[in-house]
């Protein structure tokens, strides 16, 4: 049984809903990457300020929920409608 026009199937979001998916990853990527390290390779060493330094614990937080945020940005922006055929 053939499919109809009005029975085709797709995506739930547009190609630019997933563009933003993706720059919202990235996002959130880049933010536990500023997380990172701070750990010592002598366990007898604590460097406290490095561990508790500004970047670990606020900078990369916020990047992070910003992220997050762009993400529910991205998923509820609505799509494009695509246009098939032309209006007379």
């Amino acid at each position: 049984m053939p499919l109809q026009d009005s029975e085709k199937f797709g995506f739930a979001l547009g190609k630019e809903n997933y563009i933003l998916l993706a720059a919202g990853f990235a996002v959130i990527f880049i933010g536990f990457l500023l997380m990172v390290g701070g750990g010592s390779d002598d366990p007898n060493v604590f460097n406290a300020d490095e561990l508790f330094s500004f970047r670990r614990t606020t900078l990369a937080p916020i990047v992070i929920l910003a992220g997050f945020v762009f993400e529910i940005y991205a998923i509820m922006k609505k799509p494009k409608e695509a246009t098939d055929e032309k209006e007379d």
